[in-house]
């Protein structure tokens, strides 16, 4: 009895196990069989369909539009390049980007960056047919690069003017986003600003967008409304995510078209400089310096034979150190040139980039704290200064 009554507790759990497993824990099959039952009756589906052709608004006709005729323009490009590895050694790696045909002999626009290092570079077409690729010309400062291809039957785009571009205006990005080939986004023109390319350089006129831009979009056209291309889709502000965050950069095509025929002909940009070597100033450094400005250019050094010593800028005569980079005093400040003001040699170069050899220009300098306005004469650049 006592053996009972020490198993009696367990007893009962299991009962009220078991009788819960009944009530609740069996498949309930009558009501799946009921279901099927029912179905089975049934000898008609109606659903509700649509009738007659597909109606797009206004809207959606210039997006179907735009992507119609230039999608046949669009490429994909995959670069491939090589890096080191600790424990492979050199392997191969492919990069991609996109960009757009210019011209029926093969012509196409894209990013420098795209093709930059690269040892070997495909285009693949709209109609998915590979080409090999070669680079005709690169211009780093403003990320810009122009391929060839031999293909037939190209479709070149439409360029159109980037000159006089309104913020709120609607634009188009196609591209291959992550691999994704003929992808088209759409967005407006948030602002149109100054931004930094590639060497530091300042791009003027950049056109920011809130279109999504991701990687592999670089080098795929910007584009209007009417399918003109007025930009080249370059960089995203991604606040540390390698995504679109709503803020991307184009190249204004206005400047792609100024620099093109250099690109073709010489495969580089005859792009003057003033041949010197500057140190922008602040104004701690222009209190040390006695300096008559707080801003400018301090010229360090000419080249001999150079535009600004064929013009008559003088550089350092005096030798000093700022910690312990060694400069030379006593030379020229540049304040302004045609009437902008210049902070470091970065805004000199991008004012440059803006002009080509046989160009006059004005500058504004400092000597002996006499302000001084100089005409000069721009030519190409030399190696040295």
């Amino acid at each position: 009895m006592r053996i009972i009554r020490t198993l009696r507790p367990f007893l009962f759990a299991f009962v009220a196990v078991a009788v819960f497993w009944f009530a609740t824990g069996r498949p309930q099959m009558t009501g799946v069989f009921s279901a099927s039952q029912q179905a089975a009756k049934i000898e008609k589906l109606n659903l509700r369909e649509a009738s007659g052709p597909t109606n797009y608004d206004p809207e959606e006709q210039v997006n179907i539009s735009v992507y119609k005729k230039v999608l046949p323009s669009v490429v994909n490009i995959t670069s491939t390049a090589v890096a080191f590895d600790f424990f492979y050694g050199v392997v191969p790696q492919e990069g991609l980007g996109s960009g757009f045909v210019i011209d029926s002999s093969g012509l196409i626009l894209t990013n420098y960056h795209v093709i930059a290092n690269a040892r070997q570079l495909e285009v693949k077409l709209a109609d998915r047919k590979h080409y090999k690729a070669v680079v005709v010309g690169a211009d780093p400062s403003h990320d810009i690069a122009v391929i060839r291809i031999n293909a037939p039957n190209l479709a070149p785009a439409t360029l159109g003017d980037s000159k006089k571009l309104e913020v709120g205006q609607k634009v188009f990005a196609i591209g291959n986003p992550f691999g994704l080939s003929g992808t088209m986004t759409r967005g407006i023109i948030s602002s149109i600003r100054s931004i930094r390319g590639p060497d530091n350089t300042p791009i003027d006129d950049a056109i920011q967008t809130d279109a999504a831009i991701n990687p592999g979009n670089s080098g795929g056209p910007l584009l209007n409304s009417r399918g003109e291309v007025i930009g080249i889709n370059t960089q995203i502000a991604t606040g540390g995510a390698n995504q679109n965050a709503g803020i991307g950069f184009a190249v204004p095509i206005n400047t792609a078209k100024a620099i093109l025929n250099d690109l073709v002909t010489e495969g580089k940009v005859r792009r003057p400089n003033l041949g010197i070597r500057g140190l922008g100033i602040n104004a701690e450094l222009a209190d040390e310096m006695k300096l008559p400005s707080s801003t400018g250019v301090l010229i360090v050094s000419v080249t001999k034979g150079g535009v600004a010593d064929n013009a008559g800028l003088r550089g350092g005569t005096e030798r000093a150190y700022i910690g312990n980079y060694p400069i030379m005093l006593g030379g020229d400040l540049i304040v302004a040139i045609d009437g902008q003001d210049v902070a470091d040699m970065g805004e000199i170069n991008g004012i440059m980039n803006n002009h080509r050899s046989g160009d006059t220009v004005n500058i504004t300098i400092y000597r002996n704290g006499k302000k001084i306005e100089m005409k000069v004469i721009l030519s190409e650049a030399r190696e040295t200064a």
